[in-house]
């Protein structure tokens, strides 16, 4: 078990390390070829903080482990909104954006109502995957049509060879690949050695491995007094998880989903929900606030284990 738990740090690390590399490589491509940086912030650095979920998933899925492919996704919306947030809270009350809170934290409860909606069967379908995959592009064209319109300032950022740039794109991605297998491959044995199920596996293990990127950012952003992008970020991949990660994993894979209860989708639901309330007393999520949604998760998780 001590060899499965080293193995899956190897693979953690590997994962968050592509994930670095890919969205520094990708974004250095994209201002070489005159990218503007609002469209650069939306898509490449977005889907680079949500690259690990989107590896894990996919490997999950082509494993035959479909339910900790639901999991980590469920699992990571869950802890983004609760845990993050939270410790991010008390660290010091976080001032959330006005788009955020009219558009972000919105589209973040609905997309989890919808997955919640196509999941009630037990499954998630190629159909149900072309509904989750239209429904983000129509954020997304939606997002990128009030970005252009809003003054952004121009960063100075120290240019690299192409070379460079496509060798960390190449480098990302294989340390994605390989890191996302190994994790996967060693969490499914772990699961099996202690006797959880992979949906079990995929809402903490899991998803806390494919979380450390957006733990690590939003807790330094708080302590820094900048965390209006930390929120908004963590909100954002909460879509980005449900709608392009589902939506591809269920495209090259439908998923058959047993491990996941309804309790484990509701709160999911009930967290991005108490963030979005919070968020309406003046912009901010408070310190005791921060507490309660702490507490929250740590409950949910003390449900998770005492009902294995």
């Amino acid at each position: 078990m001590i060899e499965n738990i080293a193995i899956i740090i190897l693979g953690v690390a590997m994962v968050l390390y592509g994930a670095d590399i890919l969205t520094t490589g990708a974004s250095a491509l994209a201002r070489r070829m005159k990218v503007p940086e609002i469209i650069i912030g939306l898509t490449i650095v977005a889907v680079g903080t949500s690259a690990p979920e989107l590896f894990v998933s996919l490997a999950s899925a082509i494993e035959g482990t479909p339910d900790m492919a639901v999991g980590n996704v469920v699992g990571s919306n869950t802890m983004n909104s609760m845990l993050i947030v939270g410790v991010a809270a008390m660290v010091a009350p976080i001032a959330v954006s006005k788009a955020t809170v009219k558009k972000d934290i919105p589209f973040s409860v609905l997309s989890s109502l919808l997955l919640i909606a196509i999941a009630y069967d037990g499954s998630l379908s190629r159909w149900d995957a072309l509904i989750l995959l239209l429904v983000f592009a129509a954020f997304m064209t939606y997002t990128l049509r009030v970005a252009k319109h809003q003054p952004t300032e121009a960063q100075e950022v120290k240019p690299q060879s192409v070379y460079k740039s496509i060798a960390e794109v190449i480098g990302g991605l294989s340390f994605l690949l390989i890191g996302s297998n190994i994790f996967v491959h060693e969490a499914s044995d772990l699961a099996l050695t202690l006797g959880l199920s992979e949906g079990v596996v995929g809402l903490t293990v899991v998803a806390g491995g494919t979380s450390l990127p957006e733990l690590a950012t939003t807790v330094v952003a708080a302590r820094k007094g900048q965390s209006a992008l930390a929120i908004g970020n963590v909100i954002g991949s909460n879509v980005f998880n449900i709608l392009l990660i589902l939506g591809l994993t269920a495209t090259i894979q439908p998923l058959q989903i047993e491990g996941i209860t309804t309790l484990d989708m509701t709160v999911m639901l009930l967290s991005v929900s108490l963030v979005w309330l919070f968020s309406f007393t003046r912009f901010k999520v408070e310190r005791w606030e921060g507490f309660l949604l702490l507490a929250g998760y740590l409950a949910y998780l003390a449900w998770l284990i005492f009902n294995l």
